[in-house]
């Protein structure tokens, strides 16, 4: 029997979270929230070794679904409130209010056959997705994966970009600024061109000149950070690749532009893209039709945890979760209100889909 989770739960939990700041590595307030949370609802609750808030329920004779979710925000701070059937806050969209319906996703399919497992983890805005690495590590193969992200409550996201992060570093000797002999900056700077040259005749097809940002196939770089003078200058550039890219190629190249400075790799994840067949985007888009909705499937190009946890596991997956993509990390950060209820009922729905067509089929 389905357990009910009313509004004012829904909405208490969410702005419970919101109110606990956690930026990367520190997120051990919010898990310690979190885990108190589960508990309370009938999940088996607790934080594993990476930090992550872990929760579970079932334990019958079906198949064992993950859920995940990340408990780390961007840098900032946006004040929770409520206004005009909207809730503000730091991780409103990106991704509290996906992880928060997750958990309560959980809570109400708790009594279906199987296991769910339902986890917030750390460090998915930073480069090394500690949290992500550490469950793939810890966690046997799950037979279906969710991962919550800002999809919108109608549309299932099929497929996120990969990422290549790296840091180029520059010296040159000591001279004063009207010495004709190039400075670390302006090496810096000049590197920064070449790369932007070499990322943009990158595997051109015909008249295809969309920019790299707006196309999933497309290979796209941004400066990040940017530091230095005239004797040492440092610049952080993260890549977002399509579905097979070859990294080594890119690295061989950068290394070749490098004008006498180095490079190095600070982290690499492949993208990746789920089967619009599989078991995962069925259930989600039965579950939104029976919302009211059209399901629309759609595919972006950033990256997330699901990216970490295709490369461990090959089992059906998606990423779903109520909220607006476009609102991560801005300054006005929210979620409509309906949109999170009704991604909770989804959810909900579609874990009972994922359950009980393997109790069905047994």
């Amino acid at each position: 029997m389905e357990a009910s989770i009313g509004r004012d739960l829904a909405l208490d939990l969410l702005r419970r979270m919101l109110e606990v700041h956690s930026p990367p590595y520190e997120e051990r307030p919010l898990a310690e929230l979190l885990v108190e949370a589960m508990t309370e609802l009938g999940l088996d609750a607790r934080i594993d070794a990476a930090g992550n808030a872990i929760g579970e329920t079932g334990g019958g004779g079906g198949p064992t679904v993950l859920l995940v979710g990340h408990l780390d925000t961007a840098p900032g701070l946006v004040p929770v409130r409520e206004e005009g059937r909207k809730l503000y806050g730091r991780g409103a969209a990106d991704a509290k209010g996906p992880l928060a319906a997750l958990v309560l996703a959980a809570t109400q399919a708790r009594d279906a056959p199987g296991t769910i497992v339902v986890a917030g983890a750390v460090e998915e805005e930073t480069p090394a997705s500690r949290g992500a690495h550490h469950l793939a590590a810890t966690l046997d193969p799950p037979d279906a994966l969710i991962v919550g992200e800002p999809s919108g409550w109608s549309c299932v996201t099929l497929g996120y970009k990969g990422k290549v992060d790296v840091v180029y570093r520059v010296t040159r000797p000591p001279t004063h600024p009207t010495n004709p002999a190039p400075k670390a900056t302006e090496v810096a700077a000049a590197f920064w061109s070449d790369v932007l040259s070499l990322v943009e005749g990158w595997d051109r097809r015909g008249d295809d000149r969309r920019h790299g940002h707006a196309a999933f196939d497309r290979l796209a770089v941004t400066l990040t950070a940017m530091r230095g003078g005239l004797e040492e200058a440092e610049l952080e550039l993260c890549f977002r690749t399509p579905v097979g890219f070859d990294t080594e190629r890119l690295l061989s190249l950068l290394a070749q532009l490098g004008g006498g400075g180095e490079l190095e790799l600070v982290a690499r994840v492949a993208a990746a893209r789920a089967d619009r067949r599989s078991a995962v985007v069925r259930a989600l888009t039965g579950a939104i039709r029976r919302a009211g909705g059209e399901p629309r499937l759609k595919v972006k190009t950033a990256t997330s945890d699901i990216n970490v946890l295709a490369e461990h596991w090959s089992v059906p997956m998606a990423t779903y979760g109520p909220g607006d993509s476009r609102l991560d990390h801005a300054a006005d950060e929210h979620i409509a209100i309906d949109e999170y209820l009704t991604g909770i009922r989804v959810l909900t729905d579609a874990l009972h889909r994922l359950t009980e067509a393997r109790e069905e089929a047994t």
